[in-house]
């Protein structure tokens, strides 16, 4: 894979034409969909079901990679499956069984993912980072799209980047939310892999420009290492 894997938020899509906005990712060099799934629980905001979420993946062409702002996500780990996910991210916060639920999306066949919310320090998941192949780190409150990006997002990275080397993990870092032109370097120098962007992406004049310039984005590798 080449680094950083850009992974635009379908939230952030013209819903009114969903299919037009797919093959945009497709023909781009984004490398996956990142799709956010809320429940009006745990997070304040509805989204994608089951039926969009199926129609996504037969028109798109690159991974999904499915992030899960639900409660007891362990139920619907066979119909993230079914319908299509790659990369399944459950939130710290909403599991009990963390590992358990680690385990079975695994079972299943795809990648397991834990989310973090902003206020959730990176040393909570020192158990489990070994299991897991992806942080996804919340650099916004969840829930919705264009929220200000919350700084202290830097040095959370660099302490989880420097846990996952210190553990030997392949685990890789993805942040969520405010992700632009300003942030995607500090974000990169500080160890993140995974830029997910929505408005930075879907509001350009010109989409497929500012996904290539996200991942033409240098990483100075000293910083992070």
């Amino acid at each position: 894979m080449n680094f950083p894997i850009i992974a635009p938020s379908v939230l952030s899509a013209d819903f009114a034409n969903l299919g037009r906005d797919i093959e945009m990712i497709n023909a781009s060099e984004a490398d996956w969909f990142h799709v956010d799934v809320m429940d009006g629980v745990f997070v304040p905001n509805i989204s994608f079901g089951f039926p969009v979420i199926k129609s996504l993946q037969k028109l798109g062409k690159k991974p999904l990679d499915v992030h899960l702002m639900i409660v007891q996500p362990e139920r619907y780990i066979k119909d993230f499956k079914a319908v299509g996910a790659d990369i399944l991210s459950v939130h710290y916060e909403a599991c009990t069984h963390l590992h358990r639920t680690i385990y079975a999306i695994k079972e299943e066949g795809m990648k397991a993912g834990v989310a973090i919310n902003p206020h959730t320090p990176v040393h909570l998941l020192k158990d489990i980072i070994k299991d897991i192949d992806l942080v996804c780190m919340m650099s916004v409150n969840p829930g919705f799209g264009g929220q200000k990006f919350i700084e202290q997002t830097y040095a959370k990275c660099y302490d989880l980047k420097a846990m996952i080397l210190a553990a030997g993990s392949s685990c890789l870092i993805e942040i969520d939310g405010g992700v632009n032109a300003e942030t995607a370097p500090k974000l990169l120098n500080s160890g993140a892999d995974v830029l997910v962007a929505g408005n930075y992406v879907f509001a350009s004049s010109d989409p497929v420009s500012t996904i290539q310039s996200l991942k033409n984005t240098g990483k100075d590798t000293t910083l992070a290492s």
